[in-house]
């Protein structure tokens, strides 16, 4: 039987409001594409990203433009060079990975993962504020091992210096949005290995990086927007000592595969990272994260509700998905 394709725009809302340098929003808005061959379903979500030029409506014409190669029964990897990168072909290769798992009873773990699964540690996400509101932020989650710090603006040194003071216990990843400055960055690179902090993600615009290349890093610098999938990464050594690895950038857990493993090669260390998603976006991820150095698959619980069955958080640690939700 030929295999059908629908598609589903939801949204979910936010526990508050989520910021961070280019702008807030309230509710997360995610696409959800169900793949069927009459005796099994398999799903993927996926979430458009503004900052690379995606929207809803968009992300939806480009699902919806490959139904006739996916009835076709187009594989994984014919749809790396179907489609570009991006999330609405994350949404389908999740879904096709779901349904092949599901059609043969192997579970997607069993293909990608060399070890037992196992709970991850998950990083917790703050939200860009005035200082003191994110110490008081900072405070409420200091019994967290791991957060991730939103910043990118004029006033950096003094969130830092709040967060670091407010969760003393916690090790912190700053994630600046690209809102550094050739200008600052020395600085605040200094200042924040002076408050110990883990790593700091993505200081400079993608493209407009080439000063990490001349200057010390005394804080390992994760590579996001300027990584997409594994072509990308040979531009980056000697720039970044590590690559944020999100499905939605790569097009799907495929590709997100083949960017790990090249990535290692090249000796950058791997964060596995989401959009503001539910736990179907999720749980590919987790997968993918099991031999991660940091993970930040923090998506539903910055949100006021999640679907249905959804992935099991005990405080910051994730467990792997149950097949029922995905894989």
């Amino acid at each position: 039987m030929a295999r059908v394709i629908s598609v589903e725009s939801e949204r979910f809302p936010i526990a508050g409001t989520f910021t961070i340098s280019r702008g807030s929003k309230t509710e997360a808005e995610v696409i959800v594409c169900t793949i069927s061959d009459g005796g099994h379903r398999g799903r993927g979500e996926c979430v458009p990203y503004k900052r690379y030029g995606e929207t809803m409506e968009g992300v939806r014409e480009a699902i919806d433009a490959m139904r006739e190669m996916i009835a076709g029964g187009i594989s994984r990897t014919e749809l790396l060079d179907a489609m570009p990168a991006g999330a609405a072909r994350n949404a389908i290769d999740c879904a096709l990975w779901d349904l092949e798992a599901k059609t043969s009873g192997k579970p997607v773990a069993a293909s990608i993962c060399k070890a037992p699964l196992r709970a991850l540690e998950t990083a917790y996400t703050l939200s860009l504020g005035e200082p003191e509101a994110m110490a008081a932020q900072a405070r409420s989650n200091a019994s967290r091992p791991l957060l991730k710090v939103k910043i990118g603006g004029d006033n950096d040194i003094a969130r830092i210096r709040a967060v670091a003071e407010a969760a003393p216990d916690s090790r912190i990843i700053l994630d600046a949005n690209e809102g550094w400055t050739d200008e600052n960055i020395v600085e605040n690179l200094a200042f924040a290995a002076a408050q110990r902090i883990a790593l700091i993600e993505q200081p400079l615009p993608a493209g407009r990086d080439g000063i990490l290349g001349h200057i010390a890093h005394p804080v390992p610098i994760c590579a996001d927007e300027s990584v997409h999938e594994a072509k990308n990464l040979e531009a980056l050594v000697g720039l970044y000592d590590a690559v944020n690895i999100k499905l939605d950038k790569s097009g799907g857990l495929t590709e997100a595969l083949v960017l790990r493993d090249r990535a290692r090669e090249l000796g950058f260390g791997i964060m596995v990272g989401c959009m503001v998603g539910t736990s179907l976006a999720m749980a590919p991820a987790v997968l993918l994260a099991q031999d991660a150095d940091f993970v930040d698959l923090d998506g539903p619980l910055l949100l006021a509700r999640d679907r249905e069955p959804g992935l099991v958080y005990e405080g910051s640690l994730v467990s792997p998905p149950d097949r029922a939700l995905w894989g």
